[in-house]
């Protein structure tokens, strides 16, 4: 390993006793249904509700008046709502579906910001039997079109400024029944009609004091989210509310959530980790929520964590690496000492990044792993288990996953193959949206084919190396992108590393780099053969890239990753594909 293994104290001498103690006893002795599903109060008739387990039940547990949710406007505005005011507020907004005949399974599509309304909406739309799909609101309208089109939406909730982006083409979505525009401000002149109805006139003539929530099973769609491939279009994800059992759990054991901590989780609610663990994971646990309108901003998440005693930190590999850029002199400047534990999760988290921050932040950042499709976290660093900086960590207990051939047998220790998991954990994705052929073709040989490339060592970490389609065959030697991006970063030059294969005559392929620079360094001939040769140090001269390329951007989704497909179409002129994605899009 390049970097030494980060020793977690003895549980006695922690801020907090950890939820999960015995990593391995409780993996050995694990059972979904005694563990997880008994830890859900469930709807009197046996059914099961996220919205419910999220909301109603602790406010019919008598904790209705801790706070739920803080919100914080980009122009530092604040609100605060109880789970007691969550409730009647997400009441009302299911009500107003109901009313608009809204029927169990109906497609909702919620294009906003992150405003407390989006969250109302979201848990009244779940309480009236509807599915949610939310939409990145850095969408423009093509992105917005495919996606309603091809769900058959049949409602959508916005604002007046994202509405305004995609007006020309909501005529073109013919099974559109209704537009629900929310105006926070009060000031937008929005034309109504028929079709286009404004949230504040909806919420304030509806009557919920006899609402009922519509009686779903652990099997009914709950939320759909589109997840972009190399080719094709976008594929939607559709999860069921069984969901969140596993969403409880892994908040619970994953992230060490406790009733009453103040939780902020950086993630847009238009991708799965803002809404597996933007929504049901804390507001299940019963924690107080920092909703935080703004974009990225190292002082501004700072001073929040300083003002609001945040506990629990859940954000991204490339937010981590901007707040590196950002450097240790912003840190001194707040107090960071209610941090209990920090997470990681979007793409793999450098090993540089983990030792960063247990020296920065008194305690490392845990990554963890997971997918769109498997709804909630897979494999992670734990509270109280050891971390290897640039691993993922461990099976969480009740997911068995294994290193397997092109031919889908498994693989021993040290040897690198495919990432697959054995299909029943609870969070499981029930079907790519009218797409079974797809579907079906994911599991093979009673495992789910992830898509990814990793390892598992002796101890039974598992590393990841990059998406299958990313490895890089050069000369006959498989090389993981991921760790060469992370000998990249090490450098002090370098902001960060996108790495792919680039087609040779002799070798396959070669290894090419494109990189961004830390500020007050300049691209040059001299600067580019430095890091070659950093690089060869570090990996070796087969593995090192043979090409570095200086960018000023890197492409990146909205949740952090690194489209290395991208770069590559680039590099070789070819389509760039579904790039609705992009965090620079619309």
């Amino acid at each position: 390993m390049a970097f030494e293994e980060i020793t977690k104290p003895s549980v006695s001498d922690m801020k907090e006793t950890p939820n999960l103690i015995d990593y391995q006893s409780t993996r050995e002795d694990f059972d979904w249904y005694r563990d997880g599903f008994s830890g859900l109060d469930w709807l009197p008739d046996g059914g099961l509700n996220n919205a419910y387990e999220a909301v109603d039940r602790h406010v019919n547990n008598g904790k209705g008046k801790q706070k739920a949710l803080i919100w914080i406007g980009k122009n530092g505005d604040e609100e605060t709502y109880t789970y007691s005011q969550f409730k009647e507020e997400s009441d009302k907004f299911g009500q107003v579906m109901k009313n608009l005949g809204m029927q169990r399974a109906d497609r909702v599509f919620i294009f906003m910001d992150r405003i407390p309304e989006l969250y109302f909406a979201a848990m009244g739309i779940l309480k009236a039997g509807g599915v949610i799909a939310p939409l990145f609101s850095a969408f423009g309208p093509d992105p917005v079109r495919d996606r309603m089109e091809d769900a058959g939406a049949s409602f959508l909730v916005t604002t007046p400024e994202l509405k305004s982006k995609i007006d020309t083409m909501l005529p073109d979505i013919k099974t559109l029944q209704k537009v629900i525009v929310i105006d926070k401000s009060d000031t937008a002149n929005i034309k109504t009609d028929e079709k286009t109805l404004l949230y504040k006139d909806l919420m304030k003539n509806v009557d919920a004091t006899n609402f009922i929530l519509e009686p779903t099973t652990q099997y009914d769609f709950s939320i759909m989210h589109y997840t972009s491939g190399s080719t094709g279009k976008p594929k939607g994800v559709l999860h069921r509310h069984q969901a969140v059992v596993q969403q409880w759990l892994t908040g619970k054991w994953a992230l060490d959530l406790k009733e009453g901590d103040i939780y902020f989780c950086t993630a847009d609610p238009g991708w799965v980790t803002g809404t597996s663990y933007g929504m049901m994971a804390p507001w299940t646990n019963c924690v107080t929520q920092i909703i935080y309108e703004g974009g990225f901003s190292a002082a501004s998440w700072y001073e929040i964590i300083q003002k609001y005693g945040v506990t629990v930190w859940y954000t991204a590999p490339t937010a981590i690496r901007l707040l590196m850029r950002a450097g240790e002199a912003v840190v001194q400047r707040y107090d960071l000492s209610s941090l209990r534990f920090i997470g990681s999760v979007g793409e793999p988290l450098n090993p540089e990044a983990v030792v960063w921050g247990n020296k920065n932040y008194k305690m490392p950042i845990h990554d963890n792993w997971w997918q769109t499709e498997t709804g909630a976290i897979m494999c992670a660093n734990y509270a109280t288990t050891n971390i290897r900086p640039g691993s993922m960590g461990k099976p969480f207990p009740g997911v068995t996953m294994g290193i397997l051939d092109d031919q889908y047998n498994e693989l021993g220790a040290g040897e690198s193959g495919i990432l697959a998991v054995r299909p029943g954990w609870p969070s499981q994705m029930f079907a790519y949206w009218q797409q079974d052929e797809m579907y079906n073709s994911r599991f093979k040989k009673g495992w789910y084919i992830t898509g990814d490339q990793a390892s598992i060592d002796e101890d039974g970490y598992f590393w990841f190396q990059g998406r299958a389609d990313d490895v890089i065959n050069t000369a006959g030697h498989l090389v993981g992108p991921f760790e060469v991006e992370s000998a990249l970063i090490e450098h002090k030059a370098v902001a960060e590393a996108g790495v792919i294969g680039k087609p040779d005559p002799i070798a396959m392929e070669v290894v090419k780099a494109f990189v961004t620079l830390n500020p007050d360094y300049e691209a040059t001939d001299q600067l580019r053969r430095e890091l070659i040769g950093f690089a060869r140090d570090k990996l070796s001269a087969g593995v090192a890239p043979r090409e570095i390329d200086f960018i000023d951007v890197m492409p990146k989704t909205r949740s952090g990753k690194i489209m290395r497909r991208l770069l590559k179409a680039r590099e070789l002129g070819l389509p760039e594909g579904d790039t609705s994605t992009l965090e620079d899009d619309g």
